[in-house]
């Protein structure tokens, strides 16, 4: 294994999703440059690469645009993930961003002798180590980065297919097949009604209670919140849910005793926007169950005794993010998660230089505010070292 050196730089991003692409523009908007890194062969390879073909962003399309390029008016409300790449590839040719693909970082570490950043990371394609170093990094490896799948016993054993959420497309493969999806967030419920959609034979694996919301209540309650304080907004939200979804509990799916706004900032926990599985879940279309106790070959057991033989299981069970392994001399700004743990509104400042976009779990718009508070911190400092 070789070793290179590159050239300096003021800023190295890591990360090259809509967060990274983000802080580039802003550095770009500010002549500030920059040199950008990314592990995949892409940019924004969760959605290119990752992503099943009828995902949508959940929200409106004017709280997930990116800093100084609108969506055009001609897109509708729910981007569809295609035209969403193709808005992409626009932002990465209209600012110039020119990544450096393939490059997995190894270590980053703060020299407090030159004062700047030192990134190491494995070039994949030559299988050299490059080193890099720059005065400010900015981590954007976002919070989607490392595919999970729990521990359960016995799933070694499972005769069918295996997968995580990242992996599958579409259901046209599993038609009047049995398949468990795992996890009942906004990826596990919508994929849970592509397979009906499908003709699947669909179960779904709700463990812990959720808020199930429509796109017209989110956006409502987006509206609200410049008007209300966010108790009085997660109230009104929570009654319109029983108006529109009844007792959820009926179902198999609690509600939680906090209100949606509220788990969302303080938890990242997204309540369910639904487009239209609880409506396959009341006519028995999709089954819900609790929690997997335990595998036996084909035979599922739950935690409430009863077993059920599948086909395939779909984890969508989130992701791990693994910055703690090769970030080093950071201990005030991301927890061991890989989320800040700094405070609203400077949860994207830390120390000696370095930052962080998207990683507060609280959606594409909040980190297109953070890559603009991050380019302007770095705009003031280098400012301030120019003058006399």
């Amino acid at each position: 294994m070789k070793e290179k050196m590159e050239d300096e730089a003021c800023v190295i991003i890591v990360g090259c999703g809509p967060s990274g692409l983000s802080a580039a523009a802003c550095l770009n908007q500010l002549s500030i440059p920059y040199i950008i890194l990314e592990r995949e062969d892409c940019y924004a390879s969760l959605f290119k690469k990752y992503a099943y073909d009828r995902l949508h962003l959940h929200l409106a399309k004017q709280y997930c645009e990116l800093p100084h390029l609108p969506f055009p008016a001609s897109y509708p409300t729910f981007v569809p993930k295609d035209q969403f790449i193709q808005h992409l590839d626009h932002y990465v040719s209209h600012f110039n961003i020119t990544p450096l693909y393939q490059r997995s970082v190894q270590l980053a570490n703060y020299d407090e002798d030159t004062k700047k950043w030192i990134v190491k990371a494995m070039n994949i394609v030559s299988d050299e180590i490059e080193e890099y170093r720059a005065r400010f990094l900015i981590l954007a490896t976002g919070e989607a980065s490392t595919p999970f799948i729990p521990e359960i016993e016995g799933l070694t054993t499972f005769t069918g297919e295996v997968i995580h959420s990242t992996r599958y497309k579409n259901g046209k493969p599993y038609g009047n097949m049995n398949v468990l999806v795992v996890g009942s967030g906004n990826s596990g419920m919508e994929i849970a009604l592509d397979l009906a959609n499908h003709g699947a034979k669909t179960s779904i694996v709700v463990r812990s209670s959720v808020h199930i919301l429509s796109r017209q209540i989110v956006y409502l309650g987006f509206v609200m919140l410049n008007y209300f304080p966010y108790g009085m907004v997660d109230s009104f939200m929570v009654f319109l849910s029983k108006l529109v979804y009844g007792d959820q509990s009926k179902y198999g799916i609690g509600r939680p005793k906090e209100g949606p706004f509220f788990l969302k900032n303080a938890y990242g926990k997204y309540p369910i926007i639904d487009v239209g599985t609880f409506k396959k879940i009341k006519s028995g279309e999709i089954k819900v169950l609790p929690a997997i106790e335990n595998i036996r070959g084909n035979e599922v057991v739950f935690e409430n005794g009863e077993s059920h033989p599948f086909d395939s299981i779909v984890f969508c069970t989130g992701f791990k993010r693994s910055t703690n392994k090769w970030l080093k001399g950071d201990d005030y700004l991301l927890d061991e998660d890989g989320i800040t743990k700094v405070s609203y509104p400077n949860h994207w400042k830390g120390k000696n230089g370095l930052f962080c976009v998207g990683l507060s779990r609280r959606g594409l718009n909040l980190a297109g505010i953070d890559a603009q508070s991050v380019a302007d911190e770095i705009k003031s400092l280098l400012s301030l070292k120019s003058t006399p």
